[in-house]
């Protein structure tokens, strides 16, 4: 049994405490969503979907990292890409000689802004995807499906400790793959998350209708080109044969899912629009690589968050 510890434990966060949970190993969650925080802890965490339908008592569930344990085994950062820095903050004080600190986020960037504050000897990147979670209501945590789920050392974590922290997602249940070329882990999986992310949010349809409705597939096919163009711009490699392809096949498996920037404009919440298709953007002007499509739809989402957040950022 293992001791770990997942900052962020929303809609994914719940799905792998669950799951882990459930596998004998000990879960500490942080979640600064009081109400799912109740609820977990008067009835315990729900997790049902395509692993099945279980309740589950956590070791702990609360609104702060001081609560969690020092020196876990495992650290997962599974908040939103915004939020990693406050998250890093609240990790640092918990992490041992022997913890390995897994940050998982959407888009680009998140893994650079964590090491800046909590080093990047004991940082492991990872990626998931497939899983299309959502908290129904407090307490109960959905899930479509269970694709990836992607690891690599972040700078000079040793292979053999990696290993043993994707062990914990093993015995869970999770499929995982390791990496050595990270840039190619993230960018495989950042494909698609330009894709379908910010077109299901202006759209309001699931991956599903939007593989099937011609006008929304074009924007997304569209994005996806963009994004391909500029990996290519950079260097990276996609091992995924045809990445548009990669795309259809991989949104084909989970045609139900709402992604996470969608569920966010829908509860009137900041999306994670600049580290997925403002970050296309971004990536296509330093490479010379013309992203218009990409930075219409970051655009129209900016806009969209001006209608009910107190302080947006435009950029």
């Amino acid at each position: 049994m293992s001791t770990v510890v997942i900052i962020g434990c929303g809609a994914m966060g719940s799905v792998y405490a669950g799951l882990m949970q459930s596998a004998g190993h000990e879960v500490h969650g942080v979640c600064l969503w009081p109400d799912h925080v109740d609820a977990v802890n008067r009835n315990g965490l729900r997790v049902m979907g395509a692993s099945g339908d279980r309740t589950v008592r956590l070791a702990s569930m609360s609104t702060s990292a001081s609560q969690a344990p020092s020196n876990p085994d495992l650290i997962i950062i599974a908040t939103k890409s915004f939020d990693v820095e406050a998250a890093a903050k609240t990790t640092g004080p918990l992490v041992g000689p022997n913890t390995v600190v897994q940050t998982i986020q959407n888009g680009l960037g998140a893994p650079d802004r964590v090491a800046a504050i909590i080093g990047g000897d004991r940082l492991a990147i990872g990626v998931v995807g497939g899983f299309g979670a959502s908290v129904t209501t407090p307490g109960v945590a959905h899930h479509n499906g269970m694709e990836i789920v992607h690891f690599g050392a972040f700078s000079t974590l040793p292979y053999d400790e990696l290993d043993t922290s994707a062990d914990i997602w093993r015995s869970s249940g999770f499929t995982t793959q390791l990496y050595a070329d990270t840039e190619q882990m993230v960018w495989e999986k950042f494909v698609m998350n330009a894709a379908f992310s910010g077109t299901t949010c202006l759209t309001g349809l699931t991956i599903g209708e939007v593989l099937g409705t011609a006008s929304a597939w074009w924007v997304a096919r569209c994005c996806a080109e963009e994004a391909i163009a500029v990996a290519r711009a950079k260097g990276v490699t996609l091992d995924v044969g045809d990445p548009l392809q990669h795309v259809i096949a991989l949104g084909s498996t989970i045609p139900d899912a709402r992604p996470s920037m969608l569920l966010d404009a829908t509860l009137r919440r900041k999306c994670e629009v600049d580290a997925i298709n403002g970050a296309v953007v971004t990536e296509g002007r330093k490479h010379g690589v013309p992203t218009p499509v990409n930075e219409a739809v970051a655009n129209l989402i900016r806009a969209r968050e001006l209608t009910y957040l107190a302080n947006p950022q435009e950029s």
